[in-house]
């Protein structure tokens, strides 16, 4: 039918997400960039600390069941302090509350439910949900990591994936197409993670933003299917709406070994039809393209502080680090693992050099931690023998789960606030993301490069050149080896799943009324039908404000489900450009300098509306809709910004506060924090129709001219109060 409407030859990513579309037939009239797309995805997925808002959500629609099939992952709870079993029997302490009410709602709502230690979810979807040329959504940014088995797998916020669940199509915008073409072949020290750190290095944690990324060429023959799902994965750290690669033989051999077999069976009839680019779809007819050989890249460490700042090993890492001194060259831990990179492949590879260093009586220098992906990963890798040889040169091997790469990690080593270094095969590396503390420059890369830095502790050491003393002499690591796929096949470890309840009409969920875990939620006000007249701007957000700056994770997490709770850090990490300092504003009613939350919560009593106004690239980061939820709670109004990352804008509509940009990105500087402004123009709110912000100085009003992206049914989730409020309105 798509193919009938468009008649023009289509990518890859066309062909899925309009094969999705709730009326195909209007295909042909698809602008990439522009239109809007109302989706039908096959499945919904959600990890524990997101799911808790988006079930909330489900359960005020009255449904008895969700309308696509859905699971619940249970990854982000665990904070890695002594080890896997200490670590995972004090979670389902701490978390017993979150996890029976998750347990029991999945049971009832016909979701699968993934306990505590099945693993991180990006790992189990792999494992077995994806497939090639399937659409799905989940509740977390790095969702796109099931584009390595050919899947069109995007991140959003729970309000969004309510709608799937509600059997609402999910609206999309168009995404453009970003072609990468990848010739020549890796060299045996860089690994597919040196793809994704040079891609960032190109397009910058903003280039991919509103477009699918879509990798072709030779090149994709020396990468594996789980290499693949690397480089989808930290593609969320571009802005892409998602990342994808077409159907290859490692995709067949992993569903494979992965006991799904009629799958592979079923891609390979159309591996040369559909799950490609057209044949006559040539690389100019890309919104843009990309060319990379792999054979001239070079290992590399991205960071400090951003992800797509790009060093490469040894030489230019010492020119770097000459240019900053402020950067602490001493590592003081290595971390690997993470959604990115926690593949049998991975960890095969860095346990190869693990036994060369064994070998050379070496341990490693500092704090080394190691989080397997999964269950199945994990009791895989300890019957091979690669835990083992981790843990003889002194790796801490962790639980299945995010860990410290999303700062669930109690670091005791480092006190906060001391600079220091630390390296990881994560995808990102926000200020305080990992630790809490905002001294630490953390260098996102590899997991073999992160493994040989544990042994020299030296930011700058390049494996390729340099080597360890020891008291037989230097030692130098030969190039790491490992192997794609386990050749007695997994093993699939403890189970650790829980189906839904063959009658779910039985299942009792409770939440008690005094938590300060769980809240039920309360509908949002609809719009009063007027301009917002003398408004204050609550702060004025200077530089990166990621969802991490808007609502932190961390200690934080265990207060996702509870949304009074959670507004206690409603933008505590934001630099307040009118004094420098972070949680610090000036509160207009006092005229004394106050907490961000707490200055909000009172400006929400007076019943006076606030503003915030944000820098570039507003919102990137994790697909957390309580960075969107707790503004809307505390009273916020609108949000104004230079440019926003995609899913928090669709999060702020959402929740019904207004997501506007600047007409002109310099009018940034004519608004201060705790200036009185007005936003006119919402009387006549419409689809293309620009807003007006008027800055009151004194006896000068400055008028300010604002776009949005609004369409009219967007529109309405303003108007009545919030997208939910709409759907229940329908009903």
């Amino acid at each position: 039918v798509v193919k009938k409407a468009v008649r023009r030859p289509l990518s890859l990513s066309e062909k899925i997400l309009y094969s999705h579309l709730d009326d195909p037939s209007v295909a042909g009239d698809i602008v990439r960039g522009k239109s809007h797309l109302k989706l039908r995805p096959d499945r919904v997925a959600m990890q524990d600390a997101t799911a808790q808002m988006a079930v909330l959500q489900f359960m005020s629609s009255g449904l008895p069941t969700t309308a696509v099939p859905t699971t619940i992952h249970c990854d982000h709870l665990i904070q890695a302090y002594k080890g896997a079993k200490a670590d995972l029997e004090a979670a389902w302490k701490e978390n017993a509350e979150v996890y029976d009410f998750l347990a029991t709602a999945a049971s009832k709502y016909g979701m699968g439910f993934w306990k505590p230690g099945s693993g991180i979810i990006h790992q189990i979807i792999l494992e077995n949900y994806a497939f090639p040329g399937g659409l799905m959504i989940g509740t977390d940014s790095h969702t796109p990591n099931a584009g390595g088995l050919g899947m069109c797998a995007i991140g959003v916020g729970g309000a969004d994936a309510v709608d799937a669940m509600v059997n609402l199509p999910w609206e999309l915008k168009a995404p453009k197409v970003i072609g990468v073409e990848l010739t020549g072949k890796l060299n045996e020290w860089c690994s597919a993670k040196d793809v994704i750190l040079k891609v960032a290095d190109l397009l910058t944690v903003s280039g991919g933003t509103g477009a699918i990324v879509e990798y072709f060429g030779e090149g994709l023959q020396s990468i594996s299917c789980t290499g693949m799902g690397t480089i989808c994965n930290m593609g969320a750290e571009i802005g892409a709406t998602t990342s994808l690669f077409q159907y290859t033989p490692t995709m067949r051999q992993y569903l494979k070994a992965t006991r799904r077999e009629d799958l592979a069976i079923e891609a390979d009839k159309f591996a040369s039809e559909l799950l490609v680019r057209d044949a006559d779809f040539k690389p100019d007819m890309y919104d843009q393209l990309v060319k990379i050989d792999l054979s001239t890249l070079k290992p590399a460490l991205n960071g400090p502080f951003t992800p797509d700042l790009r060093n490469e090993c040894g030489d230019a890492m010492k020119a770097a680090l000459q240019k900053n001194t402020t950067w602490p060259r001493q590592v003081s831990a290595s971390l690997i693992g993470s959604c990115t990179n926690s593949s049998y492949e991975d960890l095969s590879r860095v346990a190869s050099l693990a036994e060369q260093a064994h070998k050379a009586g070496l341990k490693a220098k500092i704090p080394f931690y190691v989080t397997p992906g999964s269950e199945q990963v994990r009791a895989t890798i300890e019957r091979d023998g690669i835990q083992q040889a981790l843990e003889r040169i002194g790796a801490v091997v962790l639980h299945n789960a995010c860990g410290p790469c999303i700062g669930q990690w109690k670091r005791t080593d480092i006190p906060p606030g001391q600079p220091n270094t630390i390296v990881t095969s994560f995808n990102r590396n926000f200020s305080k993301r990992n630790d809490g503390n905002p001294k630490t420059h953390a260098f996102v890369t590899s997991p073999e490069i992160a493994t040989v830095i544990a042994f020299s502790g030296d930011l700058a050491f390049d494996p390729q050149k340099d080597s360890i003393p020891t008291p037989k002499g230097p030692f130098k690591f030969q190039p790491p080896k490992g192997d794609f796929l386990p050749s007695k096949g997994f093993d699939a470890g403890k189970d650790t799943y829980q189906p839904p309840a063959k009658h779910g009409s039985s299942v009792d969920v409770k939440i008690d009324p005094k938590s300060n875990r769980l809240q039920k939620l309360e509908p949002f006000k609809s719009w009063n039908g007027k301009d917002i007249e003398n408004a204050i701007v609550l702060v004025k957000c200077r530089g990166k404000t990621t969802t991490d700056h808007i609502s932190m994770a961390g200690p934080w997490l265990k207060y996702r489900g509870h949304l009074e709770n959670i507004s206690n850090n409603c933008l505590i990490g934001a630099t307040n450009d009118g004094n420098g300092k972070e949680n610090s504003v000036l509160n207009v009613l006092t005229n004394k300098e106050g907490e961000i939350p707490a200055t909000a919560r009172q400006y929400r009593d007076q019943n006076i509306p606030w503003i915030v106004i944000g820098d570039v690239n507003y919102g990137e980061g994790s697909s957390r809709e309580h960075a969107a939820l707790e503004p809307r709670f505390l009273g916020g109004a609108a949000v104004i910004v230079k440019s926003f990352a995609r899913i928090h804008e669709t999060n702020l509509k959402k929740q019904g506060v207004l997501a506007l940009t600047f007409a002109d990105p310099s009018d940034y500087a004519k608004v201060q924090t705790a200036d009185r402004v007005s936003l006119i123009g919402l009387k006549s709110f419409a689809p293309g129709k620009p807003l007006t912000l008027v800055v009151h100085k004194g006896s000068e009003n400055i008028k300010i001219p604002l776009n949005h992206s609004y369409n009219s049914e967007q529109i309405q989730w303003f108007v009545q109060g919030s997208a939910l409020n709409v759907m229940k309105s329908k009903r």
